[in-house]
């Protein structure tokens, strides 16, 4: 195998692919890279089993062949080399020659026959995304799904398609984030992906230029598809938390106030939220005024904001951290808050329509 290609373009292709190399893994070609010089172009792949990440880049392909590099080492000898052409010549022995000006690196590689084989998905169901708007929806939802991998499927992100609708869904436990878009689908799915594949394959949206992504779906995986980079993922198999079955259907409470001076209250109250105890805030709504309070054994803070509302006065304390998560990720100037009672869940919506929900449970205030 021999190729040449450069700096920059390569660098750049192993940081799209490298977000599917894991360290923790017993296996070491899982810590590789497969480079694949074949027709003209050089492919990269990067798989963990869960996620697999193909990139193709164009190369000038003298002899044509495949060989594993390790991951880490390899992208850090291709960023530190100058922005110029880099010659790559694979030895008897697996050894690999990178030369590039005036640097000259030889390292041990993998043979190829050991890396998994990403397989393709024999199907035609396809669902086309705005990659802006898959994006958004990724940063408005999966921040809410668990870390704790012994919870089973909540560790991911519903993705509901229906005839007029693209749901998606996530929960740990203590919030909950419902985002609804408007979209024409040509049938009903539901599939689950891992928060952590979710938020990688964002980041790997945020690199392309494409308008659109397809995807490309079947039971137990699914391709999506995006400018020279196809990422192939394990789907979570299980059944979902009937979400809608949690939400309430009626409230006592409904206030409407300004998310930006909302947030900025919180996060100024939080200072004194103890970690050890919830990150307690409290929340006491009457009338025109919601007053924000919290105290610890360094100090205590009042803040005002002026609101909004209907029915029922009540004081009802939340974990901080969840209040500054959910509102961090709406876009709205004026959001609504529909409540029950100190112990019920809490409401996140906006004031029209019903393009999200998120769903915050209280802390049980103690009376002192």
């Amino acid at each position: 195998m021999k190729f040449t290609c450069n700096q920059q373009v390569l660098s750049k292709a192993i940081n799209t692919v490298s977000k599917a190399v894991t360290n923790r893994t017993t296996i070491p070609i899982l810590k590789g890279i497969l480079l694949k010089a074949k027709d003209g172009k050089l492919i990269l792949t990067a798989s963990d089993l869960d996620l697999s990440i193909e990139k193709i880049i164009e190369a000038d392909i003298a002899i044509e062949g495949e060989i594993v590099v390790l991951s880490r080492l390899f992208g850090e000898i291709i960023r530190k080399l100058p922005n110029e052409n880099i010659t790559f010549d694979l030895q008897e022995g697996n050894t690999l020659i990178i030369t590039c000006s005036t640097s000259q690196f030889n390292i041990v590689c993998f043979p190829s026959d050991e890396f998994p084989n990403i397989s393709t998905i024999d199907t035609n169901e396809r669902l086309s995304l705005d990659r802006e708007l898959f994006k958004e929806m990724i940063r408005k939802t999966a921040f809410a799904a668990s870390v704790d991998e012994s919870k089973g499927v909540i560790v991911g992100v519903l993705i509901e398609l229906q005839e007029n609708y693209l749901n998606m869904v996530a929960l740990d436990g203590f919030r909950m984030a419902v985002l609804k878009e408007e979209m024409k689908n040509a049938g009903e799915k539901k599939i689950i992906i891992s928060s952590k594949i979710l938020n990688e394959i964002s980041k790997i949206v945020s690199e392309v230029e494409d308008e659109d992504l397809d995807i490309i779906l079947d039971q137990k995986k699914a391709v999506i598809i995006l400018e020279g980079t196809r990422v192939v993922l394990r789907l979570l198999e299980g059944e979902f938390i009937k979400y809608r079955d949690i939400i309430p259907k009626e409230s006592k409470t409904k206030v409407v106030l300004n998310k930006g001076n909302f947030l900025e209250s919180i996060e100024r109250a939080s200072l004194f939220a103890k970690e050890g105890k919830n990150n307690l805030v409290k929340l006491s709504i009457s009338e025109n005024l919601m007053n924000i309070t919290s105290r610890s054994e360094e100090g205590n803070v009042k803040e005002e904001v002026i609101i909004s509302k209907t029915g029922e006065n009540l004081d009802i304390g939340f974990n901080s951290k969840y209040l500054i998560d959910v509102l961090k990720v709406i876009d709205e100037d004026q959001i609504l808050l529909e409540l029950n009672t100190s112990v019920s869940p809490c409401l996140v919506k906006p004031v029209n329509g019903n393009q999200f929900t998120y769903l915050i449970l209280p802390v049980r205030l103690t009376t002192n």
